[in-house]
C-alpha cells in the first residue's frame, strides 16, 4: 500500500491553490472549478472545493478550515532559503521560523489560508538525511 495523496476541502478553492503554486513554485493542475492537483515525486496534494463533498456522502463527511492534527510536510533542498524567499509572504501565516528538531530536520511550520499546518523541512543531521533517502 502506498500513501498517494492527501486532500484539503477547502471553501477558497482559487485561495488556496494561489498560496500552494505561490510557496512551491509550482503550478498546479485544476482539472474541474472545483479540484486541483499538485503533483510531486513522493504524493500529490489535492485540493477539492467543499462542493466535491456530495460525491462522498454530503457536507457533513468533512469541515472546511477545520484541520487542527495534520501538518502537511515537503521536504526542500533548503529551507532556509525557502525562508527567505517567502518571508514576507508568509508573515502573517508563521507559526515557527526554520527551527532544528530533535529528529534532525530543519523546520519552517506556517499555516495555509484555511489554518492547515504546513512544514517545510530540510534533513540537517546524518540520520535524518539518511532517513529520508531510504524513504
Amino acid at each position: 500500500m502506498n500513501l498517494t495523496s492527501i486532500r484539503i476541502i477547502t471553501s477558497n478553492i482559487d485561495v488556496l491553490i494561489k498560496f500552494y503554486e505561490h510557496i512551491t513554485g509550482n503550478q498546479m493542475i485544476q482539472y474541474t472549478p472545483d479540484f486541483a492537483e499538485l503533483k510531486t515525486d513522493g504524493a500529490t496534494l489535492a485540493i477539492g472545493s467543499t462542493r466535491t463533498l456530495q460525491f462522498f456522502g454530503g457536507e457533513s463527511v468533512a469541515r472546511a478550515a477545520e484541520n487542527h492534527t495534520a501538518i502537511i510536510e515537503f521536504r526542500v533542498d533548503d529551507v532556509e532559503n525557502d525562508y527567505q524567499r517567502l518571508a514576507d509572504y508568509l508573515e502573517p501565516y508563521i507559526v515557527q521560523k526554520p527551527t532544528t528538531m530533535p529528529w534532525g530536520n530543519k523546520s519552517l511550520l506556517f499555516r495555509d489560508p484555511d489554518g492547515n499546518l504546513v512544514n517545510l523541512f530540510t534533513p540537517m543531521t546524518a540520520e535524518a538525511v539518511k532517513k529520508h533517502a531510504e524513504g
